[in-house]
């Protein structure tokens, strides 16, 4: 199928960066499971020269990436800290990079246990408060990092209002949209530049799979509400959708030197898993979602619960924020406080039946996890408070089962914590 600017959300999802095999008239884009490929002659080849940097299959997902978050530009690699990392890439010692301070835990060791020590900088605020960006932005700030929802606590940034202020100061902004999806919200609409993903999270869906990926926003018509030239294949980057490149799309310019001299690509075979999961990703977020803000009524209804942090609750500093900017929803993933700190927390996790305890969000199968000792565990004490890890905090990813056993699981486990 050939996708105009007509095709709605999940009609993208099935299509887009998929064609029919030409050797075979396969529907489902094959896996080139192939290191390198042979060349017709001196400097002579096909478009595709080497595995890490070029192959069919991870170029397809690639593809996909670039439409579903109204990108030019998708890249796919072998972690969603790989991709993160691969961003930073472009900067040099001596740069600054703004960042959410309810940010997840490994990109916050990322930046502060190995970044620092190559002499880039990092500061740390509170984004949801507008307030608060300008005056942390420095003259050596190139990325203003933003996460929302925030990763633990959820807390929701204007994304338009806060790529208003950045690009003031030439600042690029980067969005960290794994909790979302690009379903609930597409940051580069908003005016991000670059957006960022674990794919192994809601794209990939099924937990069967690691994987990251980068979308370039390129140069957005705000007038037309379009890319310039959508529909338009790019020779050198091999049938890519793309726009017209112009300062904003650096990431793409360096696309060959990120994973020829990094290295950090998804491989092939994870490349197809992620594209079966994004095949029904508007189907699974309609239910994460649906399923999620009953959990989070129903917890925050229970006598042994002691706060539920949801942005779909009323109860949520930034619910109407959410409700602005996620108006398909606030999301699959909260958290909350169990009566009895971290002992009854204990007896609640170990008393779920439905529910997996590990260290992972967005798959089709509910999930607890508990912070403090998995995603944030690297973290000082010090550090933990300040990003709202407290000991008795549960943090749920709820599936896609039917929501009568999902309620049901809650409450017996509650009553045995």
């Amino acid at each position: 199928m050939k996708l105009n600017d007509r095709a709605r959300f999940s009609t993208i999802c099935i299509h887009a960066g998929q064609e029919p095999d030409p050797s075979t008239g396969a529907i489902i884009t094959p896996i080139y499971q192939t290191s390198t490929y042979v060349q017709e002659g001196l400097g002579q080849h096909k478009g595709y020269e080497y595995g890490r940097t070029h192959n069919p299959t991870r170029m397809a997902l690639e593809r996909n990436l670039a439409a579903i978050e109204a990108g030019v530009a998708g890249f796919a690699f072998a972690s969603g800290m790989a991709a993160i990392d691969a961003i930073l890439t472009r900067l040099e010692s001596g740069d600054h990079v703004l960042v959410s301070d309810n940010t997840y835990g490994g990109t916050f060791r990322l930046f502060e246990r190995v970044r620092r020590k190559f002499g880039l900088d990092f500061t740390y605020v509170d984004t949801s408060r507008l307030e608060l960006i300008e005056p942390a932005i420095t003259a050596k700030t190139k990325y203003l990092f933003i996460e929302t929802p925030t990763n633990p606590m959820l807390q929701i940034t204007d994304l338009a209002a806060a790529s208003e202020i950045a690009h003031r100061h030439n600042v690029r902004v980067v969005v960290d949209n794994t909790f979302a999806s690009p379903y609930i919200q597409q940051p580069l609409v908003l005016g991000a530049d670059i957006v960022t993903h674990s794919t192994t999270k809601f794209l990939g869906g099924h937990g069967t799979t690691i994987g990251g990926a980068i979308v370039d926003g390129g140069n957005f018509d705000w007038t037309s509400g379009r890319f310039a030239n959508f529909t338009t294949p790019d020779p050198s980057y091999h049938g890519l959708v793309y726009a017209d490149l112009g300062a904003p799309a650096f990431i793409l310019k360096a696309r060959v030197q990120i994973l020829r001299d990094f290295g950090g690509c998804q491989a092939p075979f994870n490349s197809w898993q992620t594209i079966q999961g994004i095949e029904t990703l508007s189907l699974r977020m309609d239910r994460h979602v649906a399923n999620a803000q009953r959990a989070a009524e129903f917890l925050a209804a229970h006598p042994k619960v002691a706060w539920v942090s949801h942005p779909g609750l009323a109860s949520h500093p930034d619910h109407a924020r959410a409700a602005k900017y996620l108006p398909k929803g606030a999301g699959a993933i909260f958290g909350f406080g169990i009566q009895g700190g971290i002992e009854a927390g204990r007896r609640f996790i170990e008393g779920l039946e439905l529910f997996s305890h590990l260290a992972n969000v967005g798959d089709a199968k509910s999930l607890a996890i508990h912070p403090a000792t998995t995603t944030h565990s690297q973290l000082s004490e010090d550090e933990m408070v300040g990003a709202g890890v407290s000991p008795d905090f549960i943090r749920l990813s709820i599936g896609i089962e039917d929501i009568e056993d999902i309620l049901w699981d809650l409450g017996q486990a509650l009553e045995k914590a």
